[in-house]
């Protein structure tokens, strides 16, 4: 009796199963009817926009930094799962002053075949109905919409495939596509694309507004003044220019999977900005002793260990990525042995100083951090991390994380550690530095270069630095040492003297 019910079971949700595979077709048809694609194979598109650079906000709870995209052009070939697009820029400094001309590229081929890069071609409201009518979709309604979903033929480094969610609204066009993205700091990561404000182009529809979001906040955007299908310069828009020097390169190679059916693999090679890519990790770094059990920890991103009576505190434990911020903890317990990390320090929350902090959470360790990051950290630390599990995913420990507001002070019978919080600083809320009274030694991140020989003191002043010598000032801070946590050209220690000569004093 049982497993005549287990069979009927069976069949009943490989019938529910049948009937939602036909009714997605049905909704695909039709969507595809609506928005004129049934015989598009190619689209370009043409407007002014934006990127925004993940993780690098001011504030770790606001939206991430914008660079204007002038000129907007984007051709996208989905018989090839190719794609180019261009644009030009201009983003000011920081530190002030006039605004940078440059210029933005995107190449997708499809040599350029991970899902990092595919992504950007089938989440666009073409390309999710092309890769749903290509991939086994299913169907479901919620809310008056028609919520499609289909998996990719790619699998993320976990083994499993990525998954596309599309919403399909009453006039069947494509509002909104959801696809997920591993990443070191925010596992599995929401890539949204939000399309709105369609037109219509002699049958064909196109967003007049379209948005990416990753992480909860844009990523990309886009006002389009025009589109059209199948364009008739299509391989002339899709192939880069020759680089000087070079020979020209032809338009991506045949052969290539069909629509929404690229192949495994690949590195990510554009799309929406991200942030800046970290240095290689060093296999082993060195340490230089500063102090009685105070360690620099060297590398492009550079660390400090203290030794307590019973435990170990890290400066910038987490920087770049999981391995490097593995081969700091390593590091510190060689030159401080038999101790357990109890904390590790934070300078801000930008990913270059960030993202190896699973690691740190794998350790056991307290991540001690501004309140104004608190709530960030938290969230990005507790997502899922299935599509490609990390040192703390698998140690299947949680976050400890305690904020602080102006001043935090470590101390035992052996050592005093000072936190202090740096106000005033454009670069980012939040920032902390360490110092210690007794050694006075100053650590910070992100405020003060030594200048070039050329500019010995650099006009306009760098804000940066002005910041961080009147809060040293305002402190009271009397450092004879100061580290940077970005190694200096050329790596050395810096003093009080240093700075104030780089500002003219």
């Amino acid at each position: 009796m049982f497993k005549k019910t287990i069979c009927v079971m069976a069949c009943l949700l490989l019938a529910c199963l049948t009937i939602s595979a036909q009714d997605a077709k049905s909704v695909i048809s039709a969507a595809s009817k609506a928005m004129g694609i049934d015989n598009v194979n190619s689209v370009m598109f043409y407007g002014s926009g934006a990127n925004f650079t993940l993780g690098q906000s001011n504030n770790a709870n606001g939206p991430w930094p914008r660079t204007n995209l002038n000129d907007y052009t984007r051709a996208i070939d989905f018989t090839q799962s190719a794609s180019r697009a261009t644009a030009v820029t201009w983003s000011a400094p920081v530190t002030g002053g006039a605004a940078a001309q440059g210029a933005f590229n995107q190449n997708i081929t499809t040599a350029n075949n991970g899902w990092a890069q595919q992504l950007e071609i089938w989440i666009t409201p073409w390309g999710f109905l092309k890769g749903a009518a290509a991939n086994n979709a299913t169907v479901r309604t919620q809310g008056g919409k028609k919520i499609v979903t289909w998996n990719t033929t790619q699998k993320a480094p976990s083994g499993i495939a990525y998954k596309v969610v599309g919403y399909i609204n009453d006039k069947n066009l494509v509002e909104k596509v959801e696809t997920w993205l591993e990443h070191p700091f925010f596992g599995d990561m929401l890539v949204e694309g939000v399309y709105t404000d369609y037109r219509d182009n002699n049958g064909f529809k196109f967003p007049g507004t379209m948005v990416q979001k990753r992480a909860g906040w844009p990523t990309f955007e886009a006002q389009l003044l025009g589109a059209r299908p199948n364009p008739s310069n299509l391989a002339e828009l899709i192939t880069p220019p020759p680089a000087p020097g070079r020979g020209a390169g032809g338009p991506a190679p045949a052969g290539a999977p069909p629509a929404g059916a690229p192949p495994a693999g690949g590195q990510r090679a554009g799309g929406a900005a991200t942030a800046p890519a970290s240095p290689a990790a060093p296999a082993g770094p060195t340490s230089e002793k500063l102090a009685d059990g105070v360690y620099r920890i060297n590398g492009a991103y550079n660390a400090l260990a203290f030794e307590f009576r019973d435990h170990i505190v890290l400066f910038e434990g987490g920087p770049q990525t999981e391995a490097r911020s593995l081969a700091i903890i390593a590091e510190a317990k060689k030159v401080i042995p038999n101790k357990p990390i109890r904390y590790s320090i934070l300078s801000h929350h930008h990913l270059d100083h960030s993202q190896g902090l699973p690691a740190v959470v794998a350790e056991g360790a307290t991540i001690i951090t501004h309140d104004v990051n608190k709530a960030y950290l938290e969230k990005a630390l507790t997502t899922p991390r299935t599509l490609a599990p990390d040192v703390m995913s698998k140690s299947g420990k949680k976050p400890k994380i305690e904020g602080i507001t102006d001043k935090r002070v470590l101390q035992d019978d052996t050592r005093t550690v000072e936190i202090h919080h740096i106000v005033g600083l454009p670069h980012a809320d939040g920032l902390l530095v360490v110092y210690l009274p007794k050694e006075r030694i100053l650590s910070y991140a992100d405020m003060f270069n030594l200048p070039t020989a050329a500019a010995p003191v650099p006009n306009p002043p760098v804000v940066g630095t002005q910041v961080f010598l009147a809060n040293i000032e305002r402190l009271n801070l009397q450092p004879e040492k100061i580290m940077s946590v970005h190694s200096l050209n050329p790596d050395r220690l810096t003093n009080l003297d240093d700075i104030r000569k780089s500002l003219g004093k």
